[in-house]
Parts: structure tokens; C-alpha cells; sequence
């Protein structure tokens, strides 16, 4: 059941980018649309993000929507906590641990100090997650468009959801 839904979820990934990639849009539109998905996707906007999207989509004629929507996939809401773990852990580091606070006790109501050092390290992933994704993105437009060929996203996907089992792709 688990396989399934991983490679369900494979598959739409993979159905969205190769959509995004056939668009009448410049590689560089695409990915700078992907890239700024991510940026939005990746800030804690408590569901804000969507209005955005919706806002750029009507404000900007050359934005790519099937690739802007696309990073919702990528950084799903269960994807989330892992990017908040480390939000938090990178600020810490950035800006020393909170007195008296353990990773366990970790919460919005421990305070300011708390919120800081999750916000601080949202920011710096944010921006290494936007950076990542422009370039992934923006090579495998050209990859894919100057070779006609179908595009592994598997490589953009973590390891989890790579089957190990190349026999059992439906390549």
C-alpha cells in the first residue's frame, strides 16, 4: 500500500514537470515560475501561500502556473515539518540555542526567541531551496527539449521516494 501510494505520488510528480516543461515558455520562465513556488511553498504562510500564487498568476502574464503549482507537490504539508525541523536547527545554529528551551519543549508559545530562530532558518532554506530548484528545473527544460527525451525526475525526488526496484518502472 505504502509502494503504491509512493509511486502514485512519483508519477504525478513526473506528470507535472514534464506538463510544465511542454508549455510555451521560456526554460527560464519556467523555472524562475517553479523556483518562486518553492520560495513561497517553503515560507511558514499557514495556507497564505495559495492567495499568492493566485495573485502572481493574475499579475504576471509570463508566469508558468502549471510549474508555480507544481511546488505544492514537492514540499506537500508532510513535507513540511522536516523543512521546520530544520528551520529551527539552522537558526539555532545561526543564532545560539534559546535559554532554557530543549528541542523538545519547541514551540510556538516558548516565545519570541523561539520564533526568531525557526523564522531566521526557514529564510536561509527558503532561499536554498529557491536557488536549487531554478537550476534543476531550468537544466531539465533544456535537457528535455534539446533531446526530446522523457526526464528522470527521480533524481529531483529524495531518496524514500525512489523505488529501489528499477525492474518494476513503468520507464
Amino acid at each position: 500500500m505504502v509502494r503504491e501510494a509512493l509511486r502514485s505520488y512519483r508519477e504525478r510528480v513526473r506528470s507535472e514537470f514534464v506538463s510544465a516543461f511542454d508549455e510555451d515558455r521560456s526554460p527560464h520562465e519556467i523555472a524562475a515560475s517553479f523556483a518562486t513556488g518553492i520560495f513561497i511553498t517553503s515560507l511558514p504562510t499557514l495556507g497564505t501561500g495559495l492567495l499568492l500564487f493566485v495573485a502572481i498568476v493574475y499579475l504576471f502574464e509570463r508566469v508558468s502556473r502549471i510549474a508555480l503549482f507544481a511546488s505544492l507537490i514537492v514540499l506537500n504539508p508532510a513535507a513540511k515539518w522536516g523543512v521546520y525541523a530544520g528551520s529551527f536547527w539552522i537558526g539555532t545554529q545561526l543564532l545560539g540555542p534559546v535559554p532554557g528551551v530543549t528541542l523538545a519543549e519547541v514551540s510556538f508559545s516558548a516565545g519570541p526567541d523561539v520564533v526568531t530562530r525557526l523564522l531566521v532558518g526557514n529564510l536561509v532554506l527558503a532561499v536554498l531551496f529557491t536557488v536549487v530548484g531554478y537550476v534543476a528545473v531550468h537544466r531539465l527544460v533544456r535537457e528535455y527539449r534539446k533531446r526530446d527525451i522523457e526526464v528522470d525526475v527521480e533524481e529531483l525526488l529524495p531518496e524514500a521516494l525512489v523505488e529501489q526496484d528499477v525492474s518494476t518502472r513503468d520507464d
